[in-house]
Parts: C-alpha cells; sequence; structure tokens
C-alpha cells in the first residue's frame, strides 16, 4: 500500500493448507512441533518493547501430556500494571499520530510473515500448548489471524472513505478516525490464537495502545504472535503482554484512570465482572470506556422432519466435537422430531465411532485434550450428572481419562428435560445432549430453543422445506447472532460470516467488519468555512 493510493482492496481469504502426506508443509509443521521441546521457551512480560522477567516462573505443559514441560513464563504481578500502563501511554502519542496507512501497513506485513515464516511455528505452538489438531489450528493460528490483519485494513479503507456529505460549496466536511485516548486492555481467551491476536491488534490498527492479558494456558501462542508483531514494524509500546493471573490483573487495570475500553473474550460471569468493576469506576476515567465482548454460548442444533439426516449428522458431529467442544460456537443442545430421531441418532454414534483421539501431533487424530485440570474437572462433572440423572441416559461416550492427558471422549445424552442443566448451561467441552420433541409441537420446541438459555451466539437448522427454513428463521430471529441452515454451528470465516451473538453471549460486535473498527475510534467532525460571514443579521430579521 502506498501513500498515494489509500484504497486497500478486497483481500481474498488465505487458502487453507491440507497437510497431505508428502506436503512440504507437513514436513515444516512436523519439524516446527519436534523442535518445541529442545527450544524451552522462558516467555516474559514485554513492557515497552523490553522483556520483563519477574522470576515468578509458571510452566507451560501439553493439555495432551501435562508432565511434559514446553518451558515456563514469568508470572507478571499486579505491581507491574502501572510500568504497562506508562509505557502504552509513552507510545500513543506518535502511533496515534501516524497516518492510518502507516499503521495499516505494520499489520499487512505482520498477515505476510504469518502466512510465510511464522505460520508453522505458530501453528506449531497453537498444537502442542492448546491441544488442535492440525485442521484446526491451521484455519485457526494461521488463516484466520492473517485474514483478521488483511480484511481490518480493508475495512479501515472503507471506513476512512466515508465521509459527510459537501453540498454546499463554501464549506468542507470531513470526519477522522481517532484512537482512543489511554489504553486498551485486550483479555484474550486459549480456544482461538486468531481471536487472542485480533483482539490485542485491531484497538492498536485504529490508533490505540494496548495492554494484552492472553489466557494463561495460551501464552506460547502469544509469544509467537508478540515476535511477529515486533518483526512486522510494530513500535515498543504499542502492545504490552502481562501474563499472569487474570483476576488480579484485571482488577488492577480497571482501577487505571487511563483504561479507554476493554476487548474481551471469555465468560459470561468475567465479562459481567469487568463491566461491574467499569461502572464502580465511572467517576475516575478521563472518558467512558468502551466495552466490547464475547462470552458464552449453548449453541444449537434444530433438525426439522424434513432434514437431510446424513448432513445433520455430520454437521452436528463436527460443530459438537472439532476441538473438544471448545468453542463457544460448538453445537450443545440438539432438538430432534420423534420421527428421525431414531435414524439421526444411530447415524451420529455411527460417526463418534470413528472418532480418533490422542496427541494432536498424530495428524490422524480427530480430537486432544481439553485444555486443564480445572475444564476436565468441569466437563467430567456434566457427565457425572448424566449418569446419575434419571432423566437423562448416556449414549455414547461418557468417558474421561486424565492419567496422561486431559481426555475426555466425545459424548451423546439423551434427556426427556428440556430444561435440564445439560440442555441449558454451558458446558465448553464434548458433550452434546438431544431432546426429542413430537412432530406435531415443532412451534414448542422452537420456542423452547429460544427461552431455554440466556445465551444467543450461534444455532443451525436442518431442513429441505424452504417454507419450514423461512419459518424457523424468523421464529428464532433472536435466539443467535450467527444462524446457519443446513450446516454446523462453527467456522465463521472473515468477510463472510461476521462473528458475534447477543443477550448473555457477548455485545454482538461482529469482530472483522467495520462495525467492530468504529468500536475502537473516536472521530472527530471538521468542518472548514471556507467564505464566513462577516455580519451576525439574518435575513429575516430585514423589514423589506
Amino acid at each position: 500500500m502506498s501513500e498515494t493510493d489509500p484504497t486497500v482492496p478486497r483481500p481474498d481469504n488465505e487458502p487453507v493448507l491440507d497437510y497431505a502426506p508428502g506436503s512440504p508443509e507437513r514436513s515444516e509443521l512436523m519439524q516446527c512441533i519436534a523442535d518445541l521441546p529442545s527450544r524451552a521457551e522462558e516467555v516474559p512480560a514485554m513492557i515497552g518493547g523490553c522483556e520483563t522477567r519477574t522470576g515468578d516462573l509458571v510452566p507451560i505443559r501439553c493439555p495432551h501430556d501435562h508432565e511434559a514441560q514446553l518451558g515456563s513464563y514469568h508470572r507478571a504481578p499486579a505491581a507491574l500494571v502501572e510500568r504497562a500502563v506508562a509505557a502504552a501511554a509513552s507510545a500513543w502519542p506518535a502511533w496515534s499520530s501516524r497516518s492510518w496507512e502507516e499503521r495499516a501497513d505494520v499489520f499487512l506485513r505482520a498477515a505476510e510473515l504469518l502466512s510465510g515464516p511464522y505460520r508453522q511455528r505458530l501453528n506449531a505452538a497453537t498444537i502442542v500448548g492448546q491441544s488442535k489438531s492440525v485442521h484446526q489450528a491451521e484455519i485457526d493460528a494461521a488463516c484466520e489471524l492473517v485474514d483478521f490483519w488483511r480484511f481490518n485494513a480493508h475495512f479501515l479503507a472503507e471506513l476512512v472513505e466515508r465521509q459527510p456529505g459537501n453540498p454546499d460549496p463554501s464549506e468542507r466536511n470531513s470526519i477522522e478516525y481517532r484512537g482512543l485516548e489511554g489504553f486498551v486492555l485486550a483479555a484474550t481467551p486459549f480456544n482461538f490464537t486468531s481471536i487472542a491476536g485480533n483482539l490485542a491488534t485491531a484497538p492498536a490498527l485504529m490508533g490505540s495502545s494496548v495492554i494484552w492479558k492472553p489466557a494463561s494456558s495460551a501464552v506460547l501462542s502469544a509469544h509467537v504472535i508478540m515476535e511477529l508483531l515486533k518483526e512486522a514494524g510494530l513500535p515498543d509500546g504499542v502492545i504490552n503482554m502481562l501474563p499472569g493471573r487474570g483476576r488480579e490483573l484485571g482488577e488492577a487495570l480497571v482501577r487505571q484512570p487511563d483504561l479507554a475500553g476493554i476487548n474481551f473474550t471469555g465468560s459470561t460471569e468475567t465479562f459481567r465482572q469487568l463491566w461491574g468493576q467499569v461502572g464502580c469506576n465511572i467517576s475516575n476515567y478521563r472518558s467512558f470506556p468502551r466495552l466490547v465482548g464475547e462470552t458464552g454460548g449453548k449453541d444449537f442444533v434444530f433438525v426439522h422432519p424434513s432434514a437431510d439426516l446424513a448432513a445433520c449428522a455430520a454437521g452436528t458431529v463436527r460443530g459438537a466435537f472439532e476441538y473438544q467442544g471448545q468453542k463457544c460456537s460448538a453445537a450443545s443442545r440438539l432438538y430432534v422430531p420423534r420421527s428421525v430421531w431414531p435414524e439421526l441418532r444411530d447415524r451420529i454414534i455411527g460417526l463418534m465411532g470413528t472418532i480418533s483421539m490422542g496427541d494432536p501431533a498424530d495428524f490422524s487424530n480427530f480430537m486432544g485434550a481439553v485444555i486443564d485440570e480445572a475444564a476436565f474437572n468441569s466437563i467430567s462433572g456434566y457427565i457425572d450428572y448424566a449418569r446419575a440423572d434419571e432423566d437423562s441416559q448416556i449414549l455414547a461416550g461418557g468417558e474421561y481419562d486424565s492419567a496422561r492427558g486431559w481426555f475426555i471422549s466425545p459424548t451423546l445424552v439423551e434427556t426427556s428435560d428440556p430444561h435440564s442443566r445439560l440442555m441449558t448451561e454451558e458446558i465448553f467441552g464434548p458433550v452434546l445432549t438431544a431432546w426429542v420433541y413430537d412432530d406435531d409441537k415443532l412451534a414448542e420446541a422452537l420456542r423452547l430453543v429460544d427461552s431455554a438459555t440466556p445465551y444467543a451466539l450461534t444455532g443451525a437448522v436442518f431442513a429441505t422445506d424452504r417454507k419450514a427454513v423461512a419459518a424457523m428463521s424468523a421464529d428464532l430471529k433472536y435466539a443467535a447472532g450467527n444462524f446457519y441452515i443446513n450446516d454446523k454451528p462453527t467456522g465463521a470465516v472473515v468477510g463472510r460470516q461476521p462473528f458475534g451473538g447477543g443477550r448473555a453471549s457477548g455485545t454482538n460486535d461482529k469482530a472483522g467488519t467495520m462495525l467492530y473498527l468504529a468500536r475502537w475510534a473516536t472521530p472527530r467532525t471538521i468542518k472548514e468555512n471556507l467564505t464566513p460571514p462577516t455580519q451576525i443579521d439574518y435575513p429575516h430579521m430585514h423589514q423589506s
């Protein structure tokens, strides 16, 4: 991009590599995975471009082999918050004063580095550190983050081009998009490397400085992103990374008068707590902080009697069990008409029987381990509940084993209670619960989908009857921010299906869009009068 050409052409989505046997990308990735243990990264906090080593070392372990240590990270205490805020404040004037083209160039260079030399390094860190399969890592850590950086630059160019009208030749009107005054807290999750990277960089693209608190279970991939951004030319202090305890750092950062915004992905409860803390501190801030959150989900698959059952079974199994169900968009509740349930049930169980689970460095595995002991205990607790509940029956799976890694088998439960905990609470693991409805009570079943949970993130309907599709889409208008027809409720692609939900699922700002970028700008309207008046009277004041 050049200064003389202010446009950024709409990019193509980054091609997804298939890692077939004998392919160069497969060989390169396997080597990067093999090299990880020998590198034994010691990840520092990054403040103002300087590595900060606290000495409070926390092991970085593989979820699928919790005795294996990939390295460690220096846990940042709350005492470092003041330094990070000062570094962000020091970097902000020069960074926010750069033209939007210059800022966009940094992230376009980052996209090229990730598409090329950093691709397999970041994929390897995600596969081993977060127990993602090769395909899940490729579409996340590589392709989606590349897409975020390229599409964000394109959408920023479109935003800048949207200017107010100038119908009066005596005046010139314009809007400039300034970075927020102060710093943005980016609090990011373990489950998507791309989301973590985008939450930290989208506000920076708009001219803000950022303090990034990555998930403790995804520090290794965050460290790779920080190194990549430095090589891409991001100035020191624009993004400062503080790995550490979320509550401790969050509370200290939210108390800072210069907090300009929070960009968050995580649990609904944590976001509510942050929102409440902002409210308690509201009189202390220089400006009203922007709050953007993508939170929980209890995502549905609704089956119509006319559904293609083969497609429905495949979409449901992929939607429920890819990445161990650790997606906020993962299918967790299934509504099925009684007339097709026996066949669909058998199809789903048959596909589940083909799922292999183990070390994701073995490319034949479909699933890895859940992220850590806390997740293992929580998810297995729901399986124990299903086993003991008289209204529930485990149809497939239900096993779990923590001897080597945090492994939980894909599990299908049938319940006779549509308000069961299994149908209403977010599990965030490989547990899918089905409720069978009478064919003549479809309308009642749709009302349950819409009302049974506080969430409204993703959902899918399967039907070949087009009138039924239209009617269900209308009935479920507010039940999901991302609505899928004859497809799994996961796998949104930047530039195609902007992602986000409402109700208890977040603020629905649609990451990867112009809407989302505008949240991180504080616009200034400028009017220039080219022929300013020299008198104060108006025509109506004259008698003739």
